[in-house]
């Protein structure tokens, strides 16, 4: 979908069709029609008058979310249409509505048809947005909210890709890709240096798979910059479960293992793209978690790269022994880090607790967690805090080892899991780290807003947003 801002009058403006945003009916030249038609105006509600070449959608709040569910739910149905174009009056809506137009209509427009025998013809469709004056500002939000959007969908396309098309030397190679199209620094080792640098909790997990476990590094670094950031992502490309194994219907989606890694590596060519002022690095962990005669077992024994030892009870819970690893490199290869985010599809616990569409934040710094919190419900994801309690930091206590990997109560798994990897955390950066589980969000079979089923690309918006307020926080 291609967004033109026009500077015209909105008459003079040529389009097959007009979107009109309504929050009250009675604004509408049309309400006696719109009344008889049953339509309210309410998020996701939508009617097209055909014969007047209008479509009307509601919204029922000024917030970010509320609009960008409306322009999606438009986008949509012009997409049923064979329109070429519309177009949009942003004097009528609210005051900083254009960065939940354009996205809302980028992530409401997106489609995974890879798989799909029957290609249908892509459709080359415009929104055009009709503004006062064809200011810098609204430029630079179209732009960036552009680069913010195809950084969403590079996501979702990726979690969205079969595990057989997408394991984890697919995924280096993709982060490549990636960080050539955004001239950044990429570096890929295999298991070989996983070994040398005593990564074998990371190394054990992978062991099973015929895909060699990867270890992707990808680096922005400005001149003078003027923060070091840290994402780190769980990159499991498939998840089995291990000998643990899943029961089959629970290993359905297992695709999405990867949905933390996928954010983190689109969500570094955004950061390039948008020429942001902060040196920033990637570090996912891109694994297989496979059965077979070499695989890691329960009451396993693993060390991890700063040392301490791991007693496998599960080895479904593999997610925690990758990035607790991926979480010792980054710290021992990046020095005076400022932040250290990790993203996860870490806990089906958190998908209970909070339910499918919010993240899970964690860590040890109230400020630092409320800031992401605050970050994410600016940017259009949703998120909540949950909070470590020093009983349950008894539950992951193991009497052979110095942690197991999971908890010996059912309760709490999702704080639980965050505890584990606060053990991989050093001290100096204790205050600096925040554990995002994006289980819920990050791969949801049913549309929901302006996100399809499937992959969500949980995760980017918030980061972005969260390092474009920096300085204020």
């Amino acid at each position: 979908m291609k967004i033109t801002l026009s500077s015209k009058n909105f008459k003079k403006i040529k389009a097959d069709i007009e979107i009109i945003l309504l929050s009250d009916i009675e604004e509408s030249k049309d309400e006696k029609l719109l009344e008889t038609l049953g339509f309210k105006a309410v998020d996701e509600a939508c009617v097209f008058l055909a014969e007047s070449q209008k479509i009307y959608v509601g919204f029922e709040d000024e917030t970010y979310d509320s609009i960008a569910i409306a322009i999606a739910t438009a986008i949509k149905k012009l997409q049923t249409t064979k329109f070429k174009n519309a177009k949009l009056d942003l004097s009528k809506l609210p005051s900083e509505s254009l960065k939940a137009i354009v996205e809302g209509t980028l992530l409401g427009s997106y489609s995974f048809k890879k798989y799909k025998s029957e290609k249908e013809e892509k459709k080359k469709q415009e929104l055009v947005i009709a503004i006062a004056d064809k200011e810098k500002l609204a430029e630079e939000i179209l732009n960036d909210s552009t680069i913010i959007s195809k950084a969403v969908n590079k996501t979702r396309d990726m979690v969205n890709s079969a595990p057989a098309d997408f394991y984890p030397q697919v995924m280096a190679d993709l982060a490549k890709d990636l960080a050539k199209d955004a001239s950044i620094d990429c570096k890929v080792h295999g298991e070989k240096f996983l070994d040398r640098n005593h990564m074998h909790s990371m190394l054990s997990v992978g062991r099973a798979s015929i895909h060699e476990s990867q270890l992707i590094h990808m680096s922005y670094k400005p001149k003078d910059a003027k923060k070091k950031i840290v994402l780190v992502g769980k990159g499991l490309t498939y998840d089995s479960g291990g000998l643990s194994l899943k029961p089959a219907d629970y290993m359905v989606t297992m695709k999405s293992d990867k949905s933390g890694g996928c954010a983190v590596l689109a969500t570094l060519w955004a950061i390039a793209k948008l020429g942001l002022p902060y040196e920033v690095h990637g570090i996912v962990g891109a694994v297989e978690n496979m059965i077979g005669g070499d695989a890691y077992k329960p009451d396993d024994i693993l060390y991890a790269k700063n040392g301490k030892t791991i007693e496998v009870r599960n080895t479904d819970a593999e997610g925690r022994l990758v990035l607790a690893d991926c979480l010792c490199y980054a710290q021992d290869e990046i020095d005076d880090i400022d932040y250290i985010f990790d993203y996860a599809t870490l806990t089906g616990a958190c998908v209970v607790g909070v339910g499918h569409y919010t993240t899970g934040i964690m860590g040890n710094n109230d400020i630092l967690k409320r800031n992401a919190v605050l970050a994410a419900l600016k940017s259009g994801e949703y998120a909540t805090t949950l909070d470590f309690n020093r009983y349950l930091k008894k539950s992951i206590k193991s009497e052979i080892a110095d942690i197991s990997n999971i908890a010996n109560t059912r309760y709490g798994g999702a704080i639980t899991a965050g505890m584990f990897l606060d053990n991989f955390v050093y001290e100096e950066n204790k205050d600096k780290w925040i554990h995002f589980d994006i289980a819920g969000p990050a791969y949801v079979e049913s549309a929901w807003g302006y996100n399809p089923f499937g992959g969500s690309g949980a995760g980017v918006r918030m980061t972005i947003q969260f390092l474009k307020n920096i300085d204020n926080k």
